[in-house]
């Protein structure tokens, strides 16, 4: 049993930033092996943006590794917290989302969380189910437990402070109601990301305040970098995989990642265990594996997670088809252009020529194929769609459309 509940622990830990009370963690996997009793794993989401992509997925992905080893998952859909807005991070007071856009979003996610978790062990809760009965003594009581100079020690509420920038009082309640949540909850662990460590603690803080017979342990997750490999994913920077993209596309952008960032992806988002992956790293280093391979695997295990089982091998195949076969390389950026823009002025702004003159001449001297096709026609607009953009024999660039 040593060795389950010790492999059950390095998976647990992997790809972590911290992990606050391992021990109590590993006293509940523990009693698991040895009772079957279970334990609860909480993890909040705001509905605020139903679109997930694969920065998002690296939480749930823990989530689902803790199911393994006895995790009963709490899915906290935060209905009531969104309509004051978590101020994690933000240099002013969020937008109040309407109880509408709360309820399509949290469908949303539930329809995208369960290619990831297992149903018959995730709960979905929703906070308003005992936030809406707190009312104004409970709120007051709730407060009493945190002081004014606790609160400003967050870095974001400390620097909006400093710099005269308005944090409306309902701000405050934030991290108190997620704390809360953890009563109300009765959660034996708390996952977040490292940017929610002031209100994972808050629950430590008041399941000890309210007497819940326990304090949940804290795991914080780090941020996945894009596919830039150097920022944070993120659909603004446009370095990210949608989980809702397509399939050919999602394992277009997996195999456009450099092999350095692979292992990174394997870690924090594969569900290979850390055995199979040191040997996928072994058999790169010896010569025995191609890098191409590994990242042909990874990107086929993230389709098929998304789009159903064999979809990842369907999307290779076509991929090999349409890219290989045309010799188009696999890792070409990205681009997307406003409708009706100028081919020479796509090819400026993909990085394929210096200036829209030189662009003009390329065109007119058949330099130029737009998915395969020579361009003649240096007057010529693009629509709305996907294109390949070549200029000479190995320039390429991706162009949407949109």
């Amino acid at each position: 049993m040593e060795n389950k509940v010790q492999e059950a622990l390095n998976e647990i830990q992997r790809g972590t930033s911290e992990i606050i009370d391992l021990e109590r963690i590993e006293f509940l996997i523990k009693r698991y092996y040895e009772t079957g009793e279970n334990f609860y794993v909480k993890a909040g989401f705001d509905p605020t943006a139903p679109d997930l992509h694969l920065g998002h997925t690296v939480l749930i992905q823990k989530l689902a590794t803790f199911q393994k080893f006895g995790g009963i998952v709490q899915f906290l859909i935060g209905d009531f917290t969104a309509t004051i807005g978590d101020p994690t991070g933000k240099s002013e007071t969020r937008k109040v989302l309407s109880k509408e856009d709360v309820q399509n979003n949290a469908v949303s996610y539930k329809e995208q969380v369960f290619k990831i978790l297992d149903e018959s062990k995730t709960q979905v809760m929703f906070n308003s189910s005992w936030l809406n009965d707190l009312g104004t003594g409970g709120l007051i009581a709730l407060a009493s437990n945190l002081t004014v100079a606790r609160m400003l020690e967050r870095d974001d509420f400390s620097k909006r402070y400093a710099s005269n920038t308005p944090i409306a009082v309902s701000e405050f309640t934030y991290p108190l109601l997620q704390g809360y949540d953890s009563v109300a909850m009765k959660s034996d662990i708390e996952l977040g990301g490292t940017d929610q460590k002031f209100n994972l603690l808050m629950g430590r803080t008041l399941q000890k305040a309210y007497n819940v017979g326990k304090q949940q342990a804290v795991l914080m997750m780090p941020i996945l970098e894009g596919l830039d490999g150097i920022q944070k994913m993120s659909k603004s920077l446009g370095n990210y995989i949608g989980v809702t993209d397509e399939a050919f596309d999602m394992f277009g952008k997996v195999l456009s990642i450099s092999d350095e960032l692979m292992w990174r992806y394997y870690e924090l988002l594969s569900s290979k265990s850390l055995k199979e992956i040191e040997e996928l790293k072994q058999g790169v280093q010896n010569g025995t594996l191609h890098p191409k391979v590994v990242k042909d695997d990874l990107a086929a295990e993230i389709v098929d997670r998304f789009h159903g089982v064999g979809q990842g091998e369907i999307a290779k195949q076509e991929f090999a088809k349409v890219f290989a076969k045309k010799d188009i390389p696999t890792d070409i950026p990205e681009f997307t252009l406003e409708d009706g823009i100028w081919l020479g002025q796509a090819l400026v702004d993909a990085g394929l020529v210096a200036s829209t003159s030189q662009a003009r001449r390329d065109i007119q001297a058949g330099a130029v194929k737009l998915n395969q096709e020579k361009v003649t026609d240096d007057k010529l607009n693009l629509q709305k769609g996907e294109y390949i953009l070549q200029k000479g024999k190995k320039s390429f660039a991706k162009i949407v459309i949109k």
